[in-house]
């Protein structure tokens, strides 16, 4: 599946996108191997785990809010951290 960060979650990965060759899994199980794969971010940028904390998620361009989502390899999930501005 393809995985695209945004804002501060692409800051904290340290890439705009990755390809994540497992599944099927839960958008949580998903996340939580995002975390693992990235338990560090450049100083001053939270970790990934932090910023998935307060993300929301797109798959396949539609509003994912049941973390117990079944994902399969051709989905895409945009991870989406709080946007400042106005």
């Amino acid at each position: 599946m393809l995985i695209r960060y945004f804002g501060a979650a692409k800051a904290a990965a340290g890439t705009e996108e990755e390809t994540l060759n497992e599944g099927p899994l839960q958008l949580d199980q998903m996340l939580e191997k995002l975390a693992a794969l990235h338990p560090d971010a450049p100083e001053g940028t939270p970790v990934l785990s932090t910023v998935i904390g307060r993300s929301t998620f797109l798959v396949n361009e539609v509003a994912a809010r049941d973390r117990s989502r079944l994902l399969g390899p051709d989905d895409v999930v945009d991870i989406l951290p709080p946007f400042a501005g106005g």
